[in-house]
């Protein structure tokens, strides 16, 4: 079995939204620094929760996040935050890894 084999290309999904996302060219709020500390998070997220409150396109990028098990921050939902809703992520890391069950 060759690597690729492991690793599934994602479908083509219709992603028109994020051309309306509030969040473009803001990827260092949505997505952590290497090492990031706890208080360094809590501070880019909310941030991040502020644009997307913000957002008309919120829902569509939460549902693709939730589809997608996405890293990072999206739709208003951290992945800790998606995690807790029931949509998990393929490889946790960190502190997350602990809590996966």
């Amino acid at each position: 079995m060759a690597i690729g084999d492991f690793f599934s290309a994602r479908p083509w999904e219709e992603t028109s939204w994020e051309v309306q996302a509030a969040c473009r060219g803001l990827s260092n709020i949505f997505f952590p620094a290497a090492a990031e500390r706890p208080q360094a998070r809590e501070r880019r997220e909310s941030q991040a929760r502020d644009v997307c409150f913000s957002c008309s396109v919120m829902d569509d990028c939460r549902s693709f996040a939730r589809r997608h098990r996405e890293y990072g921050f999206w739709g208003g939902e951290s992945e800790e935050e998606r995690h807790s809703a029931g949509y998990r992520l393929i490889a946790p890391i960190g502190v997350r890894a602990r809590n996966v069950g």
